[in-house]
């Protein structure tokens, strides 16, 4: 395989993209390593094929060293998930050992029981992806992938990582990392049903990769619950995302809109979701960080509802590290509100019930941003999570209430 190419910055200086290097039949390889996650490449990989079993397998993956696949595509898709099977089993064994940890927080006053289970769930979920990322498959140049019954995922790794550069030379990326790739790029084609977007078939928001997909609705017929009762002339939609909400207020009547977001991809999406809506002359994109310039009747934000660190880029649209969108949004709503206008903070309390913030918190931030709450629009979720009882957060989630809090500035 090729070495490792040389790319140059955006201030012409040469940098070393990250490099997978690794070693098959004595002789030194390399390749450009591709992280969605930003997770470093592995410092050990050995080259494996369908001769190796699940144990040993699982038993590398979990000393660190990575397996750079060369035999059957299709084998390594069952290899991953004997993997699967492996990682889950231990964390079956040790859920009375978690529990007793959180019955034990649970007797501490400083520590709530609800966010030791949470970190808990997260260090499972992080051990997991790492062990499983292990897997590694090689792609050409092309984005082609020489393995026997491998897929054509060209247009679904160019989707996601660019136009492929053929003097990139060969790449490698986690076997988990490409199915995940493979699953965006076929929410992308079918896309996902919005009601409030009318009838059917033209009614699809096509998420790209690494933009929030709305498949939970229920915070989007809050929305259009409440634009309903409200003649709303310029609104503003803070972190667009994959514009569905722009677009709601648009097939609801809204004429003027301007939707915001910092993420390239997002404001990609948001624009290809608008223009199959035909309703991409009502809402204007724009690339700044929270709010445009001017003032709104209705601003609406849905901001991660955790308020948690990410560990990866695709995090981000869950995770909210230190509240900070969400008391940006707060802190500078007042200031771009016509008179008598309202902001709309779209807010999960499932961060509430894991013990990682507070209604007092929430309340004391609304108040001290000098806003007024005029109204509430609550929905309980409906997605398959609520009912999943081995769930080591279904306690939490089968709480949770996602509430439309409507403000005013005082």
């Amino acid at each position: 395989m090729p070495a490792i190419p040389i790319a140059f910055g955006s201030d012409n200086t040469a940098t070393q993209p990250a490099g997978l290097h690794w070693t098959d039949s004595g002789q030194a390889c390399s390749a450009l390593w591709r992280s969605e996650r930003a997770a470093p490449p592995p410092r050990k990989v050995v080259v494996a094929d369908d001769t190796i079993t699940a144990d040993a397998a699982y038993r590398l993956a979990c000393e660190g060293t990575a397996l750079l696949w060369q035999g059957d595509f299709q084998n390594a898709r069952q290899l991953l998930q004997a993997m699967a099977r492996r990682v889950d089993q231990p964390a079956k064994r040790t859920h009375r050992k978690q529990t007793a940890k959180v019955a034990i927080a649970a007797q501490t006053p400083s520590t709530d029981p609800s966010q030791s289970a949470f970190n808990l769930h997260r260090q499972a979920q992080a051990q997991r992806a790492r062990v499983l990322g292990m897997v590694l498959i090689p792609f050409n140049p092309d984005f082609g992938i020489a393995l026997r019954r491998a897929p054509d995922a060209r247009q679904a790794c160019t989707e996601s990582w660019g136009v492929a550069d053929p003097a990139a030379g060969v790449s490698v990326a986690s076997l988990r990392e490409l199915l995940g790739l493979i699953s965006a790029h076929e929410w992308r084609k079918n896309g996902v049903e919005i009601p409030a977007l009318g009838a059917p078939p033209n009614n699809r928001i096509h998420p790209h990769y690494g933009v929030f997909s709305p498949v939970r609705g229920e915070y989007i017929a809050l929305v259009a619950t409440a634009l309903k009762s409200r003649t709303v002339r310029t609104a503003f939609d803070i972190g667009t995302g994959t514009g569905v909400l722009a677009a709601v207020m648009a097939r609801s009547g809204v004429p003027h809109t301007i939707a915001t977001d910092l993420d390239p991809r997002a404001l990609a999406c948001a624009r290809d979701n608008l223009q199959r809506l035909g309703v991409g002359e009502q809402v204007h994109l724009e690339q700044t960080n929270l709010f445009p310039q001017g003032l709104a009747d209705v601003i609406v934000c849905n901001p991660p509802w955790l308020p948690a660190r990410p560990s990866s880029p695709v995090e981000h649209a869950v995770y909210d590290e230190g509240s900070r969108m969400l008391m940006g949004f707060l802190k500078d709503l007042p200031k771009h509100l016509v008179p008598g206008g309202e902001g709309w903070l779209i807010l999960s309390d499932l961060a509430e019930h894991l013990g990682l913030r507070s209604r007092a918190e929430l309340l004391t931030a609304i108040e001290q941003a000098g806003l007024h709450v005029v109204g509430r629009l609550d929905a309980k979720p409906v997605h398959p999570k609520t009912q999943d009882t081995s769930n080591p957060l279904h306690m939490a989630r089968a709480a949770e209430v996602t509430s439309l809090w409507r403000l005013t500035a005082k």
